[in-house]
């Protein structure tokens, strides 16, 4: 009998720590997976947009989505980031040479009708390799307006750019005219933030500008608001370190329907291309459908800016820095409202 009990005794203890050893298992794998933190985590309006990564990877349900090396999130002094890191060659979509992790709104709406986006980030790294004479070469676009249909040409594009040996870069914003006619003649038209606009550029190749007292660090916080109210842009840019600054850009009536309207600022910058020399519709994007995009939309391709590729090997291209990397801890997107008087 006592040789009896001592056998189950012995069988219950076995069975015992087999099923804590399965239980504690079981808790760490759980546990391992609670620590995972999505973008859609941080800033919870992933559901309202899709993404097209840098390795032609494209997502439309971004809710607990996530890629290594493309679209994660870092955790630095306490404070969550989402970010978006694309290398100067990879998979691009149909309309652009550039590629990018960016989100796209799937919403859609006219400029009458408008919007808003709003974010807050900083700019981790852009391409240390390219033609100092190009003036798309050590960029990154922030965030835009894109239309859909048309031309499909971008009313808004907001830039961060720094020259290789730099501390500060610039912050800009560039205007695409909805070009009347054939858009052969499409141009841009870049204003300053703090800094630099885009058709500041080298005198030669590897020759630089002066570097901007008021510009932007890398790393150096700032924020953007975009809000469309009644086929009128706003635009407000703010940074702990510098002035708010304002604009205001009407995207149904043209300010280039004319050549003789040409700023000098656009003759200058494609006096050597075959583009830019077209004037816009007069009524620019009025009635036409357009959407929002935020992310890493890297400028510095081969093509225009000779940067380097290694081959279009992206890990390559991350070690030897031909990348953008962007850091978002908050944005939101959503309906216009009335600016403030």
């Amino acid at each position: 009998m006592k040789k009896s009990l001592i056998i189950i005794i012995t069988f219950f203890t076995v069975f015992s720590c087999k099923n804590e050893t399965n239980k504690t298992e079981t808790d760490t794998e759980v546990t391992s997976e609670a620590k995972i933190k999505y973008p859609s985590d941080v800033i919870p309006f992933m559901d309202k947009w899709k993404i097209l990564l840098g390795d032609g990877t494209y997502v439309d349900d971004l809710v607990g989505f996530q890629k290594d090396d493309f679209f994660y999130v870092e955790t630095e002094n306490n404070t969550d980031w989402v970010v978006y890191k694309t290398p100067n060659s990879g998979i691009t979509s149909r309309t652009s040479s550039n590629t990018r992790t960016e989100l796209g709104e799937k919403r859609h709406w006219i400029p009458e009708e408008g919007g808003k986006l709003t974010g807050t980030l900083k700019v981790k790294h852009v391409s240390t390799t390219g033609d100092a004479t190009a003036a798309s070469s050590y960029s990154v676009v922030v965030g835009q307006i894109h239309s859909d249909e048309g031309h499909e040409n971008e009313p808004l594009k907001i830039y961060y750019k720094k020259f290789p040996g730099h501390t500060k870069g610039s912050v800009f914003w560039n205007y695409e005219i909805n070009t009347e006619g054939d858009n052969i003649g499409r141009f841009d038209y870049s204003t300053a933030v703090w800094g630099h606009d885009f058709s500041v550029v080298g005198k030669d190749a590897t020759t630089y500008p002066k570097e901007p007292e008021n510009g932007i660090a890398l790393n150096e916080e700032f924020s953007y608001e975009v809000n469309v109210y009644k086929g009128i842009m706003y635009l407000t840019f703010k940074s702990e370190s510098h002035e708010t600054v304002t604009f205001t850009k009407s995207l149904i009536k043209s300010e280039f329907a004319t050549r003789e309207a040409v700023p000098e600022q656009v003759k200058r910058v494609y006096a050597n291309r075959e583009k830019g020399g077209g004037v816009e519709r007069e009524t620019a994007y009025a009635g036409e459908i357009n959407y929002f995009k935020q992310g890493a939309y890297n400028q510095a391709n081969y093509k225009s800016t000779k940067s380097e590729i290694y081959g279009g090997d992206i890990a390559k291209q991350y070690e030897n820095g031909s990348y953008a990397e962007v850091w978002f801890k908050s944005a939101t997107v959503g309906e216009a409202t009335a600016p403030k008087q």
